[in-house]
């Protein structure tokens, strides 16, 4: 894959590059510190994309400790999920939602209507298809907002160029800007890493992960109905297409490639894989159409050769498993016992992990046991006491290790991360002009089937 780009830039030469472009950017010709609330003054908040992750963030910045915050605009591209969004948070909070119906914005422009509702300093939530990431964060650094934005942050090698400049040009204005990695705010996994990284079970030799259930969220999605377009219908069932989310493999699979990158306090530099598309279809025998492969077997490598083997399936009436586990010269550790981060996290002197061997186990405080609230509680105490706060590069790195993994199942080839940051198909340009009348960025053939990945067929982009 050399020959993705013959002037591929090494991530941490694009880094320094990025805040050199950055320091010159209108942005930062603007670079002030910015006050943020004051200890007992209410923060504003927006929400852009109320669909369920949606509205559990803006409870979650809703229910921070201390209080201090309210929901004043919320923006959706679909009008119809507005009202029952905003009903639901108000009889949950209360007087802490005050979103009238001259703050409830629909449209591809609702994002810039809901953001200028607000003042400088106080805070936007990003969690519409991550396609859209960049362009929304552009306009909410314009506006002096701190963020907080859903997972994964990209989903090919433009968006990630693109957003390493926006998080300098967030630094430079001092805005707090969280991403929704939460196994980086799980308290058994933060100390299961401290102890790892302190030596528990030597050096780490073998990582393993595993996400394999039946079809979730928009995993599948049949031949687009009448009454909507292609655009909205790829938007509306993001998972199913690569250009919108990465797939099912980036949404899905990130948290357990963050979590073990972090483990071993490295990011994979290559990746190899497997994957296929099985019996697509539903049970009255109709083909489904979308994007992604129902099952991936990737294996990541480390700079010093140690390998990450992660494992995802999307199939009914198989063996389900969604765990993950790290193997050292002293031992080894379950990371998450179950899930994402699943407590308890633990540590064993052999390889297996059984009851006799165990020699730790995670306790997790009283009242920290949600990572979803671990995660607003720590942004908004970095924005009431002005405290470095910036997860933007993390979730560029773990966005581009997952999309390595995807495309190299997808195209056959061993993929590094130097060619997938670098890699020049931009599956979705010009997002930030985009309008209802635009094309959708893949368009169906006659039966109703969008582009698939050919592995060894297609080898340079992924469809």
């Amino acid at each position: 894959m050399n020959e993705l780009n013959s002037n591929s830039t090494s991530r941490r030469d694009f880094i320094k590059q990025t805040g050199t472009l950055a320091a010159a950017s209108a942005f930062v010709g603007m670079a002030v510190p910015y006050v943020h609330g004051a200890e007992n003054s209410t923060l504003q908040v927006a929400l852009v994309g109320c669909g369920g992750r949606g509205t559990d963030a803006a409870g979650n910045a809703l229910s921070v400790k201390g209080g201090g915050t309210k929901l004043v605009a919320m923006a959706d591209v679909f009008p119809e999920k507005l009202p029952a969004k905003q009903a639901a948070l108000s009889k949950q909070f209360g007087e802490k939602v005050d979103v009238p119906t001259d703050r409830r914005f629909s449209g591809f422009d609702a994002y810039k209507k809901a953001m200028d509702c607000l003042n400088k300093g106080d805070i936007v939530i990003l969690t519409t298809p991550p396609a859209f990431r960049w362009v929304h964060f552009t306009y909410a650094i314009e506006k002096g907002l701190n963020v907080f934005m859903e997972k994964p942050v990209t989903v090919d090698g433009p968006g990630s160029r693109r957003m390493l400049k926006l998080a300098e040009a967030a630094k430079a204005k001092n805005l707090k800007v969280g991403v929704g990695l939460n196994s980086r705010h799980a308290r058994a996994l933060q100390q299961l890493a401290e102890r790892v990284h302190d030596g528990a079970i030597g050096d780490i030799i073998l990582e393993r992960g595993y996400r394999m259930h039946g079809p979730a969220a928009f995993f599948n999605s049949l031949p687009k109905p009448g009454g909507i377009t292609d655009l909205m219908y790829q938007i509306q069932r993001f998972h199913s297409f690569i250009w919108a989310s990465g797939g099912n493999y980036n949404d899905f699979y990130i948290h357990i490639i963050d979590h073990l990158s972090w483990m071993k306090n490295a990011w994979p530099v290559k990746a190899q894989a497997l994957g296929g598309k099985h019996y697509k279809h539903d049970p009255n025998g109709i083909q489904f159409v979308d994007q992604n492969f129902d099952t991936y077997s990737v294996e990541y490598t480390y700079a010093d050769g140690t390998k990450f083997f992660f494992d995802g399936r999307c199939m009914t009436g198989c063996n389900d498993n969604f765990s993950s586990y790290i193997h050292g010269t002293k031992g080894s550790a379950i990371v998450s016992k179950s899930g994402d981060c699943g407590a308890p996290s633990s540590i064993y002197k052999g390889q297996t992990p059984t009851g006799s061997d165990r020699i730790w186990v995670s306790e997790v405080p009283k009242g920290e046991e949600n990572w979803y609230q671990n995660e607003w509680n720590d942004l908004m105490d970095a924005i009431r006491n002005d405290k470095p706060y910036n997860e933007v590069e993390r979730g560029v790195q773990v966005s581009t290790v997952s999309s390595m993994g995807r495309m190299a199942a997808h195209t056959g080839q061993e993929i590094t991360y130097e060619e997938m940051l670098n890699c020049e198909h931009e599956m979705a340009p010009g997002l930030d002009k985009i309008t209802e009348d635009s094309p959708a960025p893949v368009l169906p053939d006659k039966n109703g089937r969008y582009p698939v990945p050919q592995p060894g067929q297609t080898k340079k982009r992924e469809y």
